[in-house]
């Protein structure tokens, strides 16, 4: 009769540590889900701020090239990397 009630306890102890055990893991599981999910808001906020920085200089550019003189005699430049440039119309005959 000692071991059935033995064997009985020990049934009991090990239920509350599997109960125990599963609480514990559906909190931290919980707790990463808040994260994970918080984590995916901040890319989305920082995506949609670099998309709106993306729109701004594409129509600020666009903006500037439609402002541009259209003087026969300036010449275009572009910066190549370092100190360098290249030039471009230096070398058309000015009418």
């Amino acid at each position: 009769m000692d071991q059935i009630a033995a064997g009985s306890s020990r049934h009991s102890i090990a239920l509350f540590f599997g109960a125990l055990a599963t609480i514990l893991a559906a909190a931290v599981g919980a707790v990463l889900a808040v994260i994970f999910a918080a984590t995916m808001v901040v890319i989305g906020v920082m995506a949609s701020i670099l998309l709106g920085l993306t729109h701004f200089a594409l129509r600020t550019r666009r903006s500037a090239r439609a402002h541009a003189p259209a003087d026969p005699r300036l010449i275009e430049a572009r910066h190549v990397g370092g100190h360098s440039w290249k030039a471009y119309g230096w070398d058309r005959r000015n009418t």
